[in-house]
């Protein structure tokens, strides 16, 4: 309880803008914790296009597409659908089926991965402006005692501390948002290029699959 009510005051002393910078630091809790659990469930890892490349390196054809279809990620989801379009193709080579599908779904995959980050990059900017505005609220208000007869210097410098109360939270609220967005950023960026790596793989395979049929095999 004293823990609450010294919070409470610390807020009181930042200004009315405190109210906001604390629910964009809840906002910013929220996205990260929603991120991270989409990301767990829809990346499928390094590992995964590793162990992939491998198989396709060594002609194991059929270890790869029982490896991309046992998976629930986003990446071997779109490869196991390309494949089937690419076999069920009529209009099209297998190739161009293949190749329009993963464009079109990656891009909407890709989507998906980026949905809120840019809130996050918004929150960047917005904190420390808010805390700024909350410091020069709060300065004017300390340099509104002039008229004061007395105790004018422990006014004057007690409301400057504790008008830049409000700036210190609206950075920290900023950083923490940075390095949230940092994160996911860096993750969706090896997401792209495992996707770039695996869909190259799977459309050379498609190709032999055509050369074979086109042979009679």
């Amino acid at each position: 309880m004293t823990n609450f009510i010294a919070d409470l005051v610390f807020l009181q002393k930042g200004g009315f803008v405190m109210y906001f910078l604390l629910l964009l630091s809840l906002l910013v809790v929220a996205i990260g914790v929603e991120r991270l659990l989409y990301y767990h469930r829809q990346d499928a890892g390094r590992a995964f296009a590793r162990d992939f490349a491998a198989c396709m390196a060594d002609g194991s054809y059929d270890s790869a597409l029982n490896m991309i279809s046992a998976r629930q990620e986003v990446l071997p989801r779109l490869m196991c659908a390309a494949l089937l379009a690419a076999r069920s193709a009529i209009e099209m080579t297998p190739r161009a089926a293949a190749s329009a599908y993963m464009e079109v779904q990656s891009g909407v995959a890709l989507a998906r991965l980026r949905d809120h980050l840019y809130t996050l990059s918004v929150i960047v900017t917005m904190a420390p402006l808010l805390g700024l505005l909350g410091t020069i609220s709060g300065m004017i208000g300390a340099f509104s005692v002039f008229h004061v007869q007395s105790g004018q210097a422990t006014a004057i410098t007690g409301g400057v501390g504790e008008a830049l109360i409000a700036t210190a939270t609206g950075l920290c609220v900023a950083i923490v948002a940075l390095v949230v967005h940092a994160y996911f950023v860096q993750r969706q960026e090896k997401i792209v290029t495992d996707m770039e790596e695996c869909f190259s793989l799977l459309e050379t395979h498609i190709d032999v699959m055509l050369r074979r049929s086109e042979a009679g095999e």
